[in-house]
């Protein structure tokens, strides 16, 4: 991955000083608070005046200033309590450990929420399309930059929907599937005591037992703890009988494609409702999926994060900024900022 190797520490100053040692401008402007009635942390609000909107800046210090609890202990505390929306699997604030992303960020009019005492950054307002932009997009080629983008929202998709698309045609649509193909799951399904759903929801819940325990073993053993653990237990049920082959493939490709995703937030969001979108397909099969869509939409344009509509520049459209949306446009070219962020290009 080319760029920067440098990272957030701890300390509060050094992080300011690492910001600083890429923005060497006197307009960027950090303002300190202490927060917490009994831990008294530093948190600093830091944004480049005159390029930042001086609205979104005083909704920040409004939610800021309205906090009253008495530690703060990491900036997640903080994110959870300034965020628009709570009860929604969608991350609204982005976070960071990198300096060159938060410079990026500032330098679009974005504010950054600096908590001592952590090395992750929070980045306000975060849209959607911001979960799936990576600083190493604009290091490369153009080219290379935009076909890597496409990826990721190629996996998004597979991560989400993989699953419940092959529980929905197997179940309720078999006449979609060529004869060949219907023919070979049959006789793989032959022994298999399950349904569809039932064999899926084992696996993925196996998956994620699995994911979880690689996190929090030691790193040496971790990642082969979750290959070797996997790939011995998706063999032994198989063997079994009591998962067909073809459903271990597809939870495999969506467990690799859950991966691609640069945020860690945004990949959990997708897990989530990946379990919601396998119960509508093995209820209504790909009607259930449509519905759920409709849902998906409705409620992510439905967002706000700082006033600012999460699902933008999709929705509402805007032209000129689609150039750093699903394709990543030649940097030459990228002249203004995000519209409803900064209007000050």
């Amino acid at each position: 991955v080319r760029g920067p190797r440098e990272g957030f520490t701890e300390n509060l100053r050094v992080n300011t000083a690492l910001i600083r040692r890429k923005i060497k401008d006197p307009n960027f402007w950090i303002e300190s608070k202490k927060i917490g009635s009994r831990t008294k942390t530093n948190v600093a609000i830091a944004y480049i005046n005159g390029i930042a909107n001086d609205e979104i800046v005083k909704e920040v210090n409004l939610r800021m200033d309205r906090i009253m609890i008495d530690g703060i202990l990491e900036s997640g505390n903080i994110e959870e309590l300034i965020q628009d929306t709570p009860y929604t699997p969608f991350p609204t604030v982005f976070n960071t450990e990198r300096p060159d992303v938060v410079a990026a960020a500032l330098l679009e009019g974005r504010i950054a929420i600096i908590v001592d005492g952590t090395p992750f950054v929070l980045i306000v307002p975060a849209l959607f399309i911001q979960f799936f932009q990576s600083p190493e997009d604009y290091y490369v080629r153009t080219l290379i930059g935009s076909l890597v983008r496409l990826l990721r929202f190629l996996s998004f998709t597979i991560t989400l929907l993989a699953p419940a698309l092959f529980i929905a045609i197997t179940t309720f649509h078999q006449t979609m599937l060529p004869p060949a193909l219907l023919i070979s799951l049959a006789a793989q399904r032959e022994g298999v005591p399950f349904p569809a759903f039932v064999e899926a929801l084992i696996m993925e819940i196996t998956f994620e037992i699995l994911r979880e325990a690689g996190v929090r073993m030691p790193r040496a053993i971790g990642s082969a703890m979750s290959i070797v653990g996997a790939f011995v237990i998706g063999t032994a049920a198989v063997e079994a009988g009591i998962i067909s082959a073809m459903m271990v493939i597809i939870v495999s490709i969506t467990a690799i494609s859950s991966f691609v995703s640069p945020s860690y937030d945004m990949a959990i969001a997708t897990r989530i409702l990946r379990f919601a979108f396998m119960a509508l397909a093995a209820s209504f099969g790909l009607y259930g999926i449509t519905i759920g869509l409709i849902a998906l939409i409705l409620h992510l344009c439905s967002l706000r994060s700082f006033g600012i509509p999460y699902m933008s520049p999709v929705a509402p459209f805007n032209v000129s900024d689609q150039k750093d949306t699903f394709i990543v446009f030649p940097l030459w070219s990228l002249l203004t900022r995000p519209h409803l962020i900064s209007q000050k290009n």
